[in-house]
């Protein structure tokens, strides 16, 4: 069935194969706007709440639990991520584009109606759902739908879909809650996604492969991730416990859900950052452990610490997403110029990242530092996460088969969604125990950056083993990869 589907998407001019012209030929035009406007839907929200979530927080009674906002999204967008993954990889795109349009619009909705903290965070869960579908098909669509040379261009693009939202967004979202009210910014963005449904969902519709024999009921990978976000949920709440013994069972009883769910979830040798695609999902959960988790309190510490307004957090934010773009797209020219070299631009990329997040995260820590060190720093970082996301991510998921991608895709948003969860919950904590101080941010900021530094040390490892003799022979591995033997192809259990 597969194969049928892939011969009728070649009809219709989208598919692996297509032809001459690049991401926005007439061929694919309408597919990567819908792909990239879809993404920038997600990237409005994120920046536009992230700039107003202090403001947010302290009108619900949510100071106490700040980390949740963000956690409660991760977590979910942990199930949602993996669902989607799996149902990709079994029927095709298009039910998850259907789903994480839906879900997203629907947890919009609810957020702008929450009469309390509690209700908010529901809100923000749901929303995870429809962020970890829809960002799941976007990268799984790439490795679908458009030819190995055009790969690494669509995922500049796709880090593009945050320029407009970079720039629009902190200042959108800082302007209406100042003149209006922050809940026209839920109802404003819910919407969006449903809108551009027209433009993906019938190609995704082309490419998908409905089988006869699909198994029945919830695929186990569904389950564990349902434990990985209980037991990492469990862990961060017992991190904000004063009793000593339920803070212990909490901690560890979580945790070890949460390996043993992981375990089954990522591709072997994950955990052990084993080298090739496990590699680069461990990368990916220190990438974005480094970034995201930065960028959580950015906003919290310039408004806290310095006293400034929503506005001036929502400069520091747009920096960074803007510095991205312009990183990932010289992350791209160079990957075309000089195929070969992503691990060495990851390693470059981390370096970079890494020494912006220590400029940024003292000048928000310290009042008596001038704050726009923060911006001068955040850009420096943009930059560095630019480039080693774009390397780092190409470098994984062109080695992937197609019948593996949405696995892969699953893999690599999960890693980003659990540190991002991680760190923005052991923040809140931090928060929560000491105040917005700057002992909490130094803490905050400390263990990024001592998460920017195993990044660069592991950064090597998205190479194949020199003694592989599937990286010997190209032939070869292609045909390794056709029969699904590689062991660098392992994806999540189904």
């Amino acid at each position: 069935m597969q194969h049928n589907a892939t011969r009728e998407t070649k009809a219709e001019g989208v598919g692996p194969e297509t032809g001459a012209g690049g991401v926005f030929s007439p061929r694919l035009r309408r597919f990567t706007i819908g792909i990239l406007a879809s993404v920038g839907a997600v990237a409005f929200e994120s920046l536009g709440i992230a700039t107003i979530l202090p403001s947010v927080a302290e009108e619900l009674g949510g100071l106490g639990g700040y980390g949740w906002a963000l956690s409660a999204l991760m977590l979910a967008n942990i199930i949602g991520t993996v669902i989607a993954g799996t149902d990709i990889d079994r029927r095709g795109p298009a039910r998850t584009v259907l789903f994480g349009s839906l879900v997203f619009a629907a947890g919009c909705l609810l957020a702008g109606l929450a009469p309390g903290w509690g209700i908010f965070i529901t809100a923000r869960a749901l929303q995870g759902l429809g962020v970890g579908a829809i960002m799941a098909y976007a990268y799984s669509l790439v490795g679908i739908a458009y030819p190995g040379r055009l790969q690494a261009v669509m995922f500049a693009f796709l880090s593009s879909a945050w320029t407009i939202p970079s720039l629009l967004g902190p200042l959108f979202a800082g302007v209406l809650t100042s003149l209006m009210d922050w809940r026209v910014i839920f109802w404003a963005i819910a919407p969006v996604t449903l809108l551009l449904l027209p433009l993906v969902l019938p190609s995704a519709r082309r490419l998908s492969h409905p089988r006869t024999r699909a198994r029945r009921g919830i695929p186990a990978p569904v389950w564990f991730s349902i434990l990985l976000a209980m037991g990492t949920g469990a862990v961060l709440f017992g991190l904000e416990v004063d009793v000593m013994p339920l803070l212990i069972i909490l901690c560890l009883g979580g945790l070890a859900g949460g390996v043993l769910a992981l375990r089954r979830i990522v591709p072997t040798g994950t955990l052990g950052a084993r080298r090739g695609t496990p590699a680069g999902i461990v990368i990916r959960f220190l990438l974005c452990g480094v970034y995201f988790g930065s960028e959580a309190f950015l906003p919290l510490g310039l408004t806290r610490v310095h006293g400034l307004d929503v506005t001036f957090a929502g400069l520091a934010l747009a920096s960074g997403a803007l510095a991205w773009t312009a990183g990932s797209f010289v992350q791209a020219r160079i990957d075309m110029a000089r195929p070969g070299t992503r691990s060495r631009s990851t390693r470059i990329g981390f370096l970079a990242l890494l020494v912006g997040e220590i400029v940024m995260g003292a000048a928000v820590a310290f009042p008596g530092l001038w704050p726009g060190w923060a911006v001068v720093g955040w850009t420096v970082a943009g930059i560095g996460m630019g480039v080693a996301f774009n390397a780092a991510t190409a470098a994984t998921v062109t080695s992937t088969p197609t019948n593996s991608a949405g696995s892969i895709s699953a893999s690599l948003q999960l890693a980003q969604t659990l540190s991002t969860a991680i760190i923005a919950g052991i923040g809140g904590a931090a928060i929560a125990k000491l105040g917005p101080t700057t002992p909490a941010f130094l803490a905050v900021f400390g263990l990024t950056a001592a998460l920017g530094i195993l990044g660069t040390l592991l950064a090597g490892r998205l190479d194949e083993t020199p003694g592989d003799r599937t990286s010997k022979h190209p032939v070869k591995a292609a045909q390794f990869r056709a029969r699904g033997s590689g062991p660098e192809q392992q994806g999540p259990v189904t």
